[in-house]
């Protein structure tokens, strides 16, 4: 998606949120837009879950930030 479409996809989940008061299941690779959407997230790695919860825990998550930032957690450094 472009901007523009990233946008109004935004706007469009948020009104059917808000409107019909459904749950959205989104699978999308922008994590921008996820954290911004989001009121909990499930990461995947590898198609195995490696953290769900909050957008601020799991952006705090070792475990993520291993498998997507390349930081290495307390068990990997030794």
């Amino acid at each position: 998606m472009n901007a523009a479409e990233r946008i109004r996809m935004t706007e469009v989940v948020r009104e059917i949120r808000a409107e019909l008061g459904l749950s959205v299941v989104l699978v999308e690779h922008d994590m921008g837009l996820v954290m911004r959407l989001a009121d909990e997230v499930t990461v995947l790695d590898f198609g195995r879950a490696i953290a769900h919860g909050t957008p601020g825990e799991v952006r705090r998550d070792p475990e993520v930030l291993r498998a997507y930032l390349g930081t290495t957690t307390g068990e990997d450094a030794a």
